[in-house]
């Protein structure tokens, strides 16, 4: 897969209305789960919290990925 390639496919997810909704309901669940979690389940509210950064931060690489207009790869060489 060419990065011309990646970046399309990256833009085409961010604009994939079900998909999107779904990611941003996850992510949103995991945080109300987060917040409402009983304040001596440490171990619970991590996971939650965990669970949302990880929706974050895929999040983020996707609209990355999508943003990159350079032709230069970024990946190390085979």
């Amino acid at each position: 897969m060419t990065d011309d390639d990646r970046r399309r496919a990256a833009q085409a997810v961010l604009e994939h209305p079900i998909l999107m909704e779904l990611l941003n309901e996850f992510e949103q669940s995991a945080i109300n789960a987060t917040l409402n979690s009983k304040s001596t389940d440490h171990e619970g509210r991590l996971a939650h919290a965990t669970e949302a950064r990880t929706i974050r931060n895929l999040l983020s690489r996707i609209r990355s990925i999508a943003g990159q207009t350079e032709t230069v790869s970024r990946r190390a060489p085979a």
